[in-house]
């Protein structure tokens, strides 16, 4: 599979996605934040996630307005908080959103976690997708009984459903649903906060590339048709997650990481938030 960093999934609405791109949870607002999504922009990272959560959305919109690259190039996620979770909410909460960016359109917005009222939050969304603000719409942290009841109620179908998944908990099942209805899996903590250095299968399919476990992780998430969002805040780093490009894991690797799934959680479990 020839991929890049530029390679894109096409959205169940025709949006273009790229598939790599750089997380922001848990990375500092100011400087710190600034500095990560500069430095992911002029490594190439063409898609950057955010939420009104991590409290960096105004970094975010600054830095990828700066000109490194056009605003059309970089492809931005944020998400509404569980505790603007209602239609009024969810509306409040976009326009501060947009209000911190400083953006006229956004390109995905995305339901943070299925909880308190989401049912009318989504109903917001669809609105603001209607009005042209949003280019896409979507879910986080859903599973499938949550999705079954979406699809009753929605007019308007979710592009993507960000999930927890990385080796020990890869959600096949899960997986195979959002794909028979079209919603691309975005994983988050797809490197286990870092543990996939300690698993050894990673580390050894690494050696045969000259590559580490992390990004044989990303590279693997890659080639089985998944879109990925590494954090980092450390420059070294955020260039060397996106080295994976140079080369293609075999058949019989892609097997092996299929084979590392334990169900094993870093996060909490959705029906437990």
């Amino acid at each position: 599979m020839a991929l890049s960093i530029d390679s894109t999934v096409t959205l169940n609405n025709g949006v273009e996605m790229p598939m790599f791109g750089l997380g922001t949870y848990q990375t500092p607002s100011g400087k710190e934040a600034e500095n990560a999504v500069q430095w992911a922009l002029e490594a190439g990272y063409r898609a950057i996630d955010t939420a009104a959560l991590y409290g960096n959305e105004a970094e975010v919109g600054k830095v990828v307005q700066s000109g490194i690259m056009p605003r059309d190039d970089v492809f931005v996620t944020s998400k509404v908080w569980v505790n603007d979770l209602s239609y009024e909410g969810t509306k409040k909460a976009f326009d501060r959103t947009m209000k911190l960016m400083g953006f006229d359109t956004l390109d995905l917005y995305l339901i943070h976690w299925p909880v308190n009222d989401w049912q009318g939050a989504w109903r917001a969304l669809e609105e603001i997708y209607e009005s042209g603000r949003v280019r896409a719409i979507g879910v986080s942290n859903f599973l499938q009984h949550h999705l079954d009841e979406l699809f009753r109620l929605a007019n308007i179908p979710p592009t993507v459903n960000q999930v927890e998944l990385h080796p020990y908990l890869q959600l096949p099942d899960l997986r195979a649903f959002c794909d028979e209805h079209d919603i691309k899996v975005t994983c988050w903590a797809p490197l286990m906060k870092g543990r996939v250095l300690e698993v050894p299968e990673l580390v050894e399919i690494g050696e045969k590339y000259d590559k580490s476990a992390v990004q044989v992780t990303l590279r693997w998430m890659l080639q089985v048709g998944l879109l990925t969002i590494p954090k980092s805040t450390k420059k070294p780093r955020i260039v060397s997650n996106a080295d994976i490009f140079d080369f293609e894991l075999s058949a019989s690797d892609i097997e092996t990481i299929n084979g590392l799934d334990r169900e094993h959680r870093i996060g909490i479990h959705p029906d437990h938030f």
